[in-house]
C-alpha cells in the first residue's frame, strides 16, 4: 500500500481521559487517523498514572506514550466562556468525537450528543461509560477494576478456592474496552459510508466485562450448575490444570480425553493408561485429585525446557506462565509486530505495544511519542481557522492555556 493508510484523512477528537477512550483513538491513529487529544488545563490525569502505586515505577512515562502516541495535544478549559466556540469548530472539523465525561458534567458542559450533533450531522459520537447510558447506576464513576472486573463477575472467578479477590492487572479491562469502542466507531463509519448519516455509538466497561465473562454469565442465564472455585490440588479436571516444573516455572496444560494416551506416553508414564483410576474420561474426572498428585511429582522432576520439548513433540497444548520481564523477551512479539519501535519518547522508551489488529498488506503508521500538554495548541487553532489575534486572545483568557516548553519525554 502507498503512504495512504486505511484511515488517512479521518479526523478524530479524543476528548476522553485515562485509557479506554484514548486507547480506541490510538488504534485509529495506528491506521492513519489524525487525532487531536483535548485535555483540561491540568492535563489528563493519566499523565501521572505511572507515579501512582501499584503501577510499576519508572523514570519514563510509559503508560502515557502507550495510550496517546501519534496524537496532537490541545489544552482547553471547557468551563471558559470561550470554550463553546472552540468546541464547535472542533466538532465541525471532526469525523469522530470520543468522550467519557460523566453524564452530569456532560450535561452541564453541553457535551451531549444532542448538543454537538447539530454542528455536524455526519459526526460519529463515541461514548464510553462505566455502567452504560441507562439504569440506576448510569451516573456512577467507574474504572476497569470496579466496572469491568468486579461488577461483571470476572473478579469473582479469577481466583483459587479459599483465596479472596485480588487486584487485576492495571488497564487490562480498559484496553479490552478500547477495542470494543473502536469496533463501534468503525461500524458507524461503515454505516456513514452507506447512508451519509452520523451515529451515536457507545460501550461500557461493564458491557465489555460481561462479554469477556460471557461463558459464565450465559451459564448463569440458563441456571447452569457451577463447579466450585478452582482448587489446583483438587481440580474438576487434572489435564486442564496448572503445574510447576523443577526450575519453579509454572505452566498450564489443556487436554481433552482423546489426548490422554499420547500425553501419558509422552511424559514417560504409559503405566497410567492401564491404571483403573484413569481408564476412561469419567474416571479421569472422578479421580482428578489423585492424578494431579501424580503429575505434580512427574513435572517437578524436570525443568521447563524438558517439558517444552516433550509437549511440543506430543502435540500437547500448553502455556508457560511468564512475568512481564520475560514476555518482552519473547521473539513472537517482535516477529509479529506486537512490540514496535517508538520514536522520540527519549529515556528507555524505545519500544511500545502496537494495537492488536493487523491488516495484511497494510503497514501501520510508525509509532511516535505522545504529545506534551498543549504542545500543538497554536497549530491546531490555526487549522480550525482562528487568526493570530484571536489565538492570542484565547491564550490570554486562559481558555487555551499556553503550552509549556517541549521536553524529550512526556512527564
Amino acid at each position: 500500500m502507498s503512504d495512504e493508510n486505511i484511515f488517512s484523512g479521518l479526523k478524530v477528537v479524543d476528548l476522553a481521559s485515562f485509557i479506554a477512550g484514548p486507547g480506541a483513538a490510538v488504534i485509529l491513529s495506528d491506521f492513519g487517523a489524525d487525532v487531536i487529544k483535548v485535555e483540561p488545563p491540568s492535563g489528563d490525569t493519566w499523565r501521572i498514572g505511572y507515579k501512582i502505586p501499584p503501577q510499576p515505577r519508572a523514570k519514563d512515562n510509559y503508560p502515557w506514550h502507550l495510550n496517546n502516541r501519534n496524537k496532537r495535544s490541545l489544552t482547553l478549559d471547557l468551563k471558559s466562556p470561550h470554550a463553546p466556540e472552540i468546541l464547535e469548530r472542533l466538532v465541525k472539523w471532526a469525523d469522530v468525537l470520543i468522550v467519557n465525561t460523566p453524564h452530569p458534567a456532560r450535561k452541564r458542559l453541553k457535551l451531549n450528543y444532542e448538543d454537538v450533533a447539530v454542528w455536524n450531522p455526519r459526526l460519529i459520537y463515541a461514548d464510553v461509560t462505566g455502567y452504560g447510558d441507562k439504569g440506576p447506576d448510569a451516573d456512577l464513576p467507574g474504572f476497569d477494576i470496579t466496572s469491568y472486573w468486579a461488577r461483571s463477575g470476572l473478579l469473582s472467578l479469577t481466583r483459587d478456592a479459599g483465596a479472596p479477590p485480588t487486584l487485576p492487572v492495571s488497564g487490562s479491562g480498559d484496553h479490552a474496552t478500547a477495542v470494543s469502542l473502536y469496533s463501534a466507531i468503525v461500524t458507524a463509519l461503515y454505516r456513514r459510508e452507506r447512508t451519509g448519516q452520523g451515529s451515536y455509538v457507545t460501550t461500557s466497561l461493564l458491557a465489555s466485562g460481561v462479554w469477556a465473562c460471557g461463558v459464565s454469565v450465559q451459564a448463569a442465564l440458563c441456571d447452569a450448575q457451577f463447579y466450585p472455585l478452582h482448587d489446583r490440588k483438587s481440580p474438576p479436571n487434572a489435564i486442564f490444570n496448572v503445574y510447576q516444573a523443577a526450575d519453579e516455572t509454572w505452566f498450564l496444560i489443556v487436554l481433552t480425553p482423546d489426548h490422554w494416551p499420547a500425553f501419558a506416553t509422552g511424559i514417560g508414564r504409559p503405566d497410567l493408561l492401564s491404571d483403573a483410576r484413569f481408564s476412561d474420561a469419567a474416571k479421569l474426572v472422578a479421580n482428578a485429585p489423585q492424578l494431579t498428585a501424580i503429575l505434580d511429582h512427574v513435572f517437578r522432576a524436570q525443568p521447563m525446557s524438558h517439558w517444552h520439548d516433550v509437549f511440543d513433540h506430543s502435540h500437547v497444548t500448553f502455556g508457560v506462565v511468564r512475568a512481564p520481564y520475560e514476555v518482552v523477551k519473547d521473539p513472537q512479539l517482535h516477529e509479529n509486530d506486537i512490540v514496535v519501535p517508538l520514536e522520540g519518547a527519549g529515556g528507555n522508551l524505545t519500544f511500545t505495544i502496537s494495537s492488536p489488529l493487523q491488516v495484511h498488506g497494510v503497514t501501520k503508521v510508525a509509532a511516535k511519542r505522545a504529545p506534551e500538554l498543549g504542545e500543538h495548541n497554536t497549530e491546531i487553532l490555526k487549522q480550525l481557522g482562528f487568526d493570530d489575534g484571536r489565538i492570542e486572545g484565547l491564550l490570554v483568557s486562559g481558555a487555551v492555556p499556553r503550552a509549556k516548553e517541549h521536553k524529550s519525554s512526556a512527564a
